[in-house]
């Protein structure tokens, strides 16, 4: 049984240092990794990424995460990947990387994601130019999601888990105003994880969402945007592809 912990929208300022860190430091006792997804800063700045880095420097279990919307708003996200990164942080963005755990190789393949809305209710690649980028960028996302997910796969990865800001489906956005459902995820993102894989697909973004969903190719979908789990972290358990792959209800962990 593989321990998944994860958040997201724990949007840290300078005034939120040691807000999560007692709660990141049972993560032994509960978790196998911890995954975050995306919205770490308030801002986007170098120095709100140095208050997230300190909050997971030198945890024990491995800690992997994809920006936000928030963590692009100053328009410094290399400057931000790179603080992450200098406090071990795994930053994905079309990529994948694998951890073992007890000897299971864990692939997590991660990627911000975008906008774009949901079947039937979806922008298109048609009209002016800015709309027509506007959706590719969200395809480009989407392509680099399922291509980190096939190569995990020929890596052997038996268990394969899809990191997203944005949400791949609408079940995850109930509570949501509908009109804003298209500025929160994109469909495209579900299709890349129905067609190359997974055993879970966690998310953050929507904060007034709910937390559970699935994709239409029957693949959990978890809303882990901190508004929405209320603590500093939930658990998920998944077997390895060997055995029938499943998502528990989360844990209710300290903090």
């Amino acid at each position: 049984m593989i321990r998944v912990a994860a958040v997201g929208d724990i949007h840290m300022g300078l005034d939120s240092k040691g807000l999560f860190r007692p709660a990141f430091d049972t993560l032994p006792d509960c978790a196998d990794l911890l995954l975050l997804a995306g919205d770490l800063t308030r801002h986007g700045t170098p120095e709100e990424a140095r208050v997230v880095a300190e909050e997971v420097s030198g945890l024990p279990v491995p800690v992997v995460a994809v920006l936000g919307n928030h963590d692009h708003h100053e328009e410094k996200p290399e400057e931000v990947t790179a603080v992450l990164r200098e406090g071990g942080v795994h930053v994905l963005e079309g990529q994948g990387t694998v951890v073992d755990i007890d000897g299971t190789r864990v692939g997590i393949a991660g990627t911000k994601g975008f906008c774009g809305g949901f079947v039937g209710r979806s922008g298109s690649e048609f009209g002016e130019p800015l709309m027509k980028e506007f959706i590719r960028y969200t395809r480009r996302c989407a392509d680099g999601l399922r291509t980190s997910l096939d190569d995990l796969a020929a890596q052997g990865c038996g268990t394969r888990i899809a990191l997203t800001h944005y949400s791949p489906v609408p079940d995850t956005l109930a509570g949501e105003p509908p009109e804003i459902h298209p500025f929160l995820g994109s469909y495209l993102l579900a299709e890349a994880v129905d067609t190359a894989g997974a055993d879970l697909a966690v998310h953050g973004h929507a904060h007034a969402g709910r937390e559970h969903g699935m994709t239409s190719g029957g693949v959990p979908v978890r809303n882990v945007a901190q508004p929405v789990i209320r603590r500093a972290f939930n658990v998920y358990h998944l077997r390895s592809r060997e055995a029938p792959a499943t998502a528990s209800a989360s844990a209710r962990t300290p903090g």
